[in-house]
């Protein structure tokens, strides 16, 4: 194993009024010259004792870093990047939000990249933004998450990720998991202890993992206490208000309706409302809805939406900090966002 680097005194610098250079300050400190170059760009991946001690002694020998020099010290940027492919405008704005929080006072600035993973070209396309940005970092952000063939890019070209999904899919140190099963398990739960038993789902792309979780969540949970949920009663949408209003048409618009609906989002829920209002049909006297993320919206429509809460801003404030973590840090377990059911005023037991 290779000697530590002992530090030397000032008096070891240059004579004949030559300026002290970012090596010299390497070789005094005992610390290589990545590490101060580190500490001259602000970079978060300095320990706090050495970036002290290394300042201290810039500045006892008025060591000042050269302007050109510090601009090409890394061969990445202070950058982290978002990639997303999800129609939930309101999601994805919680999401950058929590991952400002975490780059905040930390050097590091927020990029995003949002992308259509259904088009044949896009991993290429996320490939030119990491590589032109030289980012420090990716955070992945459902459906994108999602895509194998996309994180082996990431890993292939050494750009370090962190992945959001509803279920593990990476090593630990990569993974940010926001367990949706379980959240629309508890919503199922709650319906059925309202005393509903005609329910119908409203889901979200049957593509998305996030809506096959959510949807055989709230299924499994209904099987465990013996209702079996037909077919017909689960309605595939896209996440999206138009969506909602589609599928609340084809459930809402016969004879022999749903007593409770549960839709894979908060979008979806609205959509729900604008159909029943149409109808003439009372939330939650008549209908009960629950929807799935608990976003602003869902404390601004009227009744209060009941919602799974997910805390979107905490889980990109935690898949943000994970990346500027310094490399190496040990993971043992994936970080974990769990969802917990916020209850309002659109459930009430069926008449």
């Amino acid at each position: 194993m290779p000697a530590r680097k002992k530090p030397e005194s000032p008096a070891a610098l240059p004579t004949g009024g030559k300026a002290a250079t970012i090596n010299d300050i390497a070789r005094l400190s005992g610390v290589s010259k990545k590490t101060v170059s580190r500490i001259i760009n602000h970079s978060p991946l300095v320990r706090k004792d050495t970036r002290e001690k290394v300042e201290a002694l810039m500045r006892e020998v008025g060591y000042s870093p050269d302007p050109m020099a510090r601009g090409l010290a890394f061969r990445r940027s202070f950058l982290i990047g978002m990639v997303y492919d999800n129609p939930t405008a309101q999601y994805i704005v919680n999401m950058q939000y929590g991952a400002l929080d975490a780059l905040r006072d930390s050097g590091f600035e927020l990029v995003v990249h949002p992308c259509d993973s259904r088009s044949p070209g896009y991993i290429d396309g996320v490939r030119r933004f990491v590589q032109q940005q030289k980012l420090h970092g990716v955070m992945l952000v459902p459906r994108a998450s999602e895509d194998q063939a996309l994180a082996d890019m990431l890993a292939e070209i050494g750009c370090r990720y962190t992945r959001i999904a509803s279920v593990s899919m990476d090593t630990p140190a990569r993974m940010v998991v926001t367990h949706d099963r379980d959240g629309a398990a508890e919503a199922a739960e709650y319906l059925l202890s309202l005393g509903h038993t005609d329910i119908a789902l409203i889901t979200g792309p049957a593509a998305y993992r996030s809506s096959i979780e959510r949807t055989d969540g709230f299924v499994q949970a209904l099987a465990k206490r013996g209702l079996e949920l037909p077919k017909s009663r689960i309605i595939e949408a896209g996440y999206t208000f138009e969506s909602g209003v589609v599928a609340a048409e084809k459930l809402l618009s016969g004879k022999h309706r749903p007593t409770a609906i549960f839709t894979g989002n908060d979008e979806m829920a609205a959509g729900v409302y604008k159909v029943a209002m149409r109808a003439g049909i009372s939330i939650p006297r008549q209908l009960s809805v629950v929807g799935f993320d608990d976003s602003p919206l869902a404390s601004r429509l009227w009744p209060s939406l009941t919602s799974v809460r997910r805390n979107t801003r905490d889980t990109g404030r935690t898949a943000a900090a994970m990346l500027i973590q310094p490399e190496g840090t040990p993971m043992l377990a994936a970080a974990s966002i769990r969802p917990h059911l916020v209850i309002r005023d659109s459930s009430q037991p069926p008449e």
